[in-house]
């Protein structure tokens, strides 16, 4: 019996040591960790599940998951953009998550038709403009930036950056693949410049006198307003593009289950708390994005940047048309 006894004090220590272990999730985040972070730390707290963060861009993560295979120890994918999310999907790096939870937050528009990612965040594409050059009468829809006044006009990043990638998909569900072409066309036409840099450099280019139009994602300017860049709305407007036929091009960040997740467990409960309204709330004063999931309070630059009629297509249409969207992209030398 004092054997056994000793046994059992021997074993009972690794037992205990494997639970610890156990509690933890691995996440592969293509956002930024000082965005992310408040987050996860909250998310630790809360739980008193560890979360181990790997940050790469989207392309080098599919990479490495894809590399490592059955052995891979990523529980979840977080990533920008739906075109990222949907290229995860596509190879089978995620698996379905059932999740009642999960369904009744976030709307059937903002997550896979199979429930094998959600989106968590959402971001508009919008135009910032010169207050001095343009008149706020002269803009639309974004259909109406392949006009011929704004020749020499428009700034925008490369057709490589998946955000443009996504709004020419959506362009694509909307009006068509030929009149897509047509339009980006006569849109590229209009570019003041190669394309070159980030939103933020289009922001400051307008600015600069360089351009009159950019298009950039809505969370930049919150960014620079809250920045030692805010002296540069001085001088310019903010417009969210709208017309008869199209609304405001929403995209998303979101995040997957990966297929071979160690903590499978773990992993959908740090998806499930990222769509809390506690998490949700971070997201927006944070990051400065909408939330996904409807009544969160949003901070006062949000409330300050105005109201916009969101389109009706739905955003895993920006994924399936993807390919279409960079070819077509390609053959108007969109660079």
């Amino acid at each position: 019996m004092k054997k056994l006894n000793i046994f059992f004090i021997l074993i009972l220590p690794i037992f205990f040591s494997l639970d610890v272990l156990a509690e933890e999730v691995n996440l592969y985040s293509a956002r930024k960790e000082h965005l992310i972070k408040p987050l996860m730390d909250l998310f630790e707290k809360e739980t008193g599940i560890k979360v181990n963060i790997i940050t790469a861009k989207a392309s080098q993560l599919h990479e490495r998951i894809v590399r490592e295979g059955n052995n891979s120890p990523a529980d979840v994918l977080l990533t920008n953009d739906v075109g990222n999310l949907w290229k995860a999907s596509n190879i089978n790096l995620f698996q379905e998550i059932n999740s009642d939870f999960l369904s009744k937050r976030i709307n059937s528009k903002y997550r896979d038709p199979n429930n094998r990612w959600f989106g968590l965040s959402l971001r508009a594409r919008i135009i910032v403009y010169s207050l001095n050059r343009v008149s706020p009468n002269e803009l639309k829809g974004y259909k109406y930036l392949s006009d011929p006044r704004f020749k020499k006009r428009i700034l925008i990043r490369s057709s490589s950056n998946i955000y443009n990638q996504s709004l020419i998909a959506h362009m694509i569900a909307k009006y068509g693949e030929e009149f897509t072409e047509n339009w980006a066309k006569n849109f590229v036409n209009n570019f003041a410049r190669d394309p070159a840099g980030g939103d933020r450099d289009q922001i400051k280019a307008v600015a600069a006198g360089l351009g009159d139009i950019a298009v950039v994602n809505s969370y930049y300017i919150i960014k620079m307003l809250n920045s030692d860049n805010k002296n540069l709305f001085n001088n310019l407007g903010i417009y969210f593009p709208r017309d008869k036929d199209m609304g405001v091009h929403i995209n998303i960040s979101g995040a997957g289950l990966l297929s071979n997740a160690p903590n499978p467990i773990n992993g959908k409960k740090l998806i499930e708390f990222l769509a809390s309204d506690k998490a949700q709330k971070i997201y927006s004063f944070t990051n400065f994005e909408y939330p996904v999931v409807k009544n969160i309070e949003v901070p006062n630059t949000l409330k300050y940047i105005g109201n916009f009629k969101e389109d009706s297509v739905e955003i895993s249409e920006y994924g399936r048309l993807a390919n279409k969207a960079i070819k077509l992209a390609d053959r108007v030398g969109w660079k």
